[in-house]
């Protein structure tokens, strides 16, 4: 019998064994035949990479700079000089994160924006559903938000599209309770989309699949690849846990569960979950995201006096970013097609979502972005492992009827994964919190 067995090699699985493995017989089943869940890595025909999921990280993410430090990897900033490009009817340049538009615009924007901050900050991100008007805020939407508090089209639109640069989802799909957890979790939601300063400030040299790789390779042979997990056996009194997989069984005294809960809802649970914990993460989707990058023999933006970064238009990317690695040739266009636009092109050929994808880099870059060197995407809404990014999202009434059941462990099993975050949530940063706090919680409970 093992002591501790951990489901999931992502960060937060990976993390929680980093922890628990210098006293403890540890070993972590990985469905994939890969390390890193939803951070991938791609590699280009002419040698260069990219990352195809997670990649940024930003000032306040101090366990993950960290734990790039440790593992000998290094960072590099995003490339932010120039002018970003919003295309609200006719295309336009600007600096820093509002973009250029009409002064009744801009002021409608930035008075929804301060009103939403203001909110977010008086939320503890450990208990939101504790706020006294955390169920007013459950039972509304963002969309109910902006329909109160936005008079104009345009503003609606542009916090829209921010919503789902943060979200892949819709305002309508998401409670307005959890869109304030989740930038008062995050620091605010100004820094969710800011570059230099914010969460997309920093990239890792070697990729973050790079990262997730090095670290899995550190624990040796205890992680073991194409294991699906099928059932978990455990007991009441957490006396120990059996865990089937679709090669064998195993036993041990604990098991960490550090897979997101749509894809925890494919393990049969023997007895039956808890029914609060089977409803919560029942209503816990993932967001749809599909991440393209595009490759071109040299950043051609850059000559233009442009950053890469881009917003609006009504193509299926709406936001995009320059992705190129810092001291490589190649420069590599990214872009994201996410909630409903997502589903959409999830639906057609890869071919022909290349072919929609080129044309709104055109759309913001002109004709040369529609001629790449090579091109890649990741639809995350197909993967069988993950069924979306970046993380689950919560719908009205959730928080305050099942919130305080996210973190806590069930018998012998203990929950991990950037969704059981406090900080961090939805991020890399959240995924390692939380594995942290799952390994503390097993060693404590193992007497050690």
């Amino acid at each position: 019998m093992h002591d501790v067995i951990i489901i999931g090699a992502g960060f937060s699985g990976l993390e929680a064994a980093r922890r628990l493995a210098p006293g403890h017989d540890v070993v972590v089943l990985e469905a994939r035949e890969r390390a890193g869940g939803r951070v991938l890595s791609h590699t280009f025909t002419n040698g260069d990479g990219t990352d195809l999921g997670g990649q940024w990280v930003g000032p306040g993410q101090d366990r993950l700079y960290a734990l790039i430090a440790e593992m000998g990897f290094a960072t590099y900033p995003l490339w932010d000089e120039g002018d970003h490009l919003v295309k609200a009817g006719r295309l336009k340049r600007y600096r820093g994160t509002i973009p250029n538009l009409p002064i009744p615009v801009l002021l409608d924007l930035n008075n929804a924006l301060s009103r939403f901050e203001k909110m977010a900050r008086q939320l503890d991100p450990a208990m939101p559903w504790t706020h006294p008007k955390a169920h007013i805020w459950d039972r509304m939407t963002v969309a109910d938000f902006l329909r109160r508090h936005t008079l104009t089209a345009r503003a609606r639109e542009m916090f829209t599209i921010g919503i789902g640069a943060v979200f892949c989802a819709e305002p309508h799909e998401l409670s307005l309770l959890h869109a304030l957890f989740y930038a008062r979790s995050g620091g605010s939601l100004d820094a969710l989309l800011s570059v230099s300063g914010g969460a997309q400030q920093d990239r890792v040299h070697g990729g973050m699949g790079g990262l997730a790789s090095a670290l899995a390779a550190s624990l040796g042979d205890c992680v073991r690849y194409g294991e699906p997990v099928q059932e978990i056996g455990w007991d009441r009194d957490g006396v120990s846990v059996s865990v089937t997989t679709s090669r064998q069984s195993w036993r041990a005294k604990r098991v960490v569960l550090a897979v997101p809960p749509s894809q925890a809802l494919g393990i049969r649970f023997d007895p039956a979950l808890p029914s609060n914990r089977d409803a919560l993460w029942r209503r816990m989707p993932a967001g749809a995201c599909i991440k393209c990058v595009a490759q071109y023999e040299r950043p051609f933006w850059r000559e233009r006096g442009l950053s890469g970064q881009a917003v609006g238009g009504n193509l299926a990317v709406r936001v995009t970013f320059d992705n190129t690695e810092k001291g490589k040739d190649s420069g590599l266009l990214l872009g994201f097609i996410e909630g409903e636009e997502a589903r959409r092109w999830s639906q057609v050929s890869p071919e022909t979502r290349r072919e929609a994808v080129l044309e709104a880099f055109a759309d913001f870059f002109g004709p040369e972005a529609r001629s790449p060197i090579d091109y890649a995407d990741k639809d995350w809404t197909s993967d069988p492992w993950t069924r979306g990014c970046y993380a689950s999202i919560l719908g009205p009434g959730v928080w305050t009827t099942l919130g305080p059941d996210l973190r806590e462990a069930i018998g012998p099993i203990h929950v991990a994964g950037t969704e059981t975050a406090i900080h961090g949530f939805g991020y890399i940063e959240g995924a390692l919190e939380a594995g942290a706090r799952a390994a503390d919680e097993v060693a404590k409970a193992l007497g050690r």
